[in-house]
């Protein structure tokens, strides 16, 4: 094959015009029956239009391609295979539907549509008996809990960036099993042993964890080691490759100002005492049924000022932000309530993907009747008989055609090809000598 150098250029401020926006800024007819004249009022073309803006200059960057040892006039096939933004969902179902045939299909959302995973950690499900952990294939059912080895594999053979959830969660309800003892310097030893016990099973098989969820709450989260949250980071980066990266995890998007600095004092505490915090996690559920026609009617719920505030205050932690679990429940199940949930999933989607410092989106709960209890039933992509819903398609069309860069072009005289893409990892494909296909990949960031 013959030499080709590529130089990737990091990308610089280059604002769409409304022409090259086209369809992205507009309402259609059946969108702008479903929502009100209000909702559409707080997503006006303006902010539409900044959107697209935000979207081109910060989700893509220039590549140059020196060809000049390719024949001009070759057809050259420019085609992005993926991102390097995460587009994840919680992977909490793994091979607990129904049928061969559902589970199948849920699988295939993990590559057809995400690109990242999240995997139920959750201490207290995964080590309910002490000494007897449920990694492995074969160990007992709980609901959304899969053993987690299979999880993995599962990762690893489809290229989809797994992240633990979580190592430590700050609430004994939900993290900590029942064994524990009550005695917080106790805690300690078991606390330490979890890590490295993680630590060593899987490496850095396991990109990404949340290495502690949900700090902020300490008046309601039960018994726990002192200061926690730093032992627990420090046991991490002691056990833990360097490789492996740190997130840490809490608030709501809803949340009032005061709750979120709150938030961010703690993760600044902790790097300043030399913590490793890689990424914020920053959640978004929208629970009540009540909540999406609130929205759809124009309530203040989710405005883009709002959300626009509190990712302000976060970005004064100085790390990247990841919205690591949205809820978008549909009203009801009719086509009108799916049609709801889906325009607010577009819009928030479409707003998040713009904002410079975000890195990364997590649906929550994938299929209708997957949530915790006490948690919608109508916030799936798919429904019960996984039938994918609109929201699913309004993903698919903003993932795998929007947001992705593909084309074919001639190389002409100068030897050079050049174009604005997506970040993410690109091949490209034309005919050599004789006819041979020829590929090289390469990345645009």
């Amino acid at each position: 094959m013959n030499k080709v150098i590529i130089a990737i250029v990091l990308s610089f401020c280059c604002f769409a015009t409304q022409a090259q926006i086209g369809k992205s800024a507009q309402v259609n007819d059946v969108n702008r029956n479903v929502m009100s004249e209000a909702y559409w009022k707080i997503w006006n073309p303006e902010v539409q239009l900044t959107i697209d803006q935000n979207i081109e200059k910060n989700r893509k960057a220039d590549a140059v391609l020196d060809l000049k040892e390719i024949p001009t006039g070759t057809i050259v096939k420019i085609e992005q295979l993926t991102h390097s933004f995460l587009f994840g969902g919680n992977i909490f179902l793994f091979g607990q539907l129904q049928t061969p045939e559902q589970n199948k299909l849920y699988e295939d959302t993990y590559g057809e549509l995400f690109n990242a995973a999240t995997i139920a950690f959750y201490w207290k499900t995964l080590e309910s008996e002490q000494g007897k952990p449920r990694y492995e294939t074969g160990s007992s059912y709980i609901f959304r809990r899969p053993p987690v080895d299979p999880v993995v594999n599962f990762c690893e053979k489809k290229g989809i960036m797994p992240k633990g959830h979580a190592i430590i969660y700050g609430s004994r309800s939900w993290g900590q099993p029942a064994w524990m003892p009550e005695d917080r310097k106790a805690m300690e030893f078991h606390f330490e042993n979890h890590i490295k016990e993680l630590a060593i099973r899987y490496g850095d098989r396991v990109k990404m964890w949340d290495v502690v969820n949900e700090p902020v709450d300490q008046a309601n989260r039960g018994a726990m080691p002192d200061d926690y949250t730093y032992k627990t980071y420090k046991w991490a980066m002691q056990y833990f490759p360097s490789s492996v990266i740190f997130n840490i995890n809490d608030i709501d998007l809803k949340s009032g100002l005061s709750y979120v600095r709150r938030y961010v004092e703690i993760a600044r505490n902790m790097i300043s005492r030399d913590v490793r915090i890689d990424n914020v996690g920053a959640q978004m559920h929208i629970f009540d049924p009540k909540e999406p026609l609130f929205i759809a009617k124009g309530g203040d719920l989710l405005t883009p000022q709002k959300i626009n505030a509190v990712i302000d205050c976060l970005r004064e932690i100085g790390r990247s932000i990841q919205v690591s679990e949205v809820t978008i429940c549909a009203p009801d199940t009719t086509a009108i309530g799916k049609d709801i949930q889906a325009i607010i999933a577009r819009n928030l989607y479409r707003y998040w993907f713009s904002d410079r410092d975000i890195t990364g989106i997590t649906w929550w709960n994938v299929v209708d009747g997957g949530a915790a209890s006490g948690e919608p039933s109508y916030s799936g992509l798919y429904d019960k008989d996984m039938n994918k819903k609109p929201v699913y398609n309004v993903l698919d069309q903003l993932i795998n055609n929007d947001w992705k860069t593909s084309f074919s072009t001639k190389i002409d005289k100068s030897g050079t090809l050049r174009f604005r893409g997506f970040k993410g990892h690109y091949r490209a494909t034309w005919k050599g000598k004789k006819g041979k296909i020829q590929m090289l990949e390469f990345d645009v960031k």
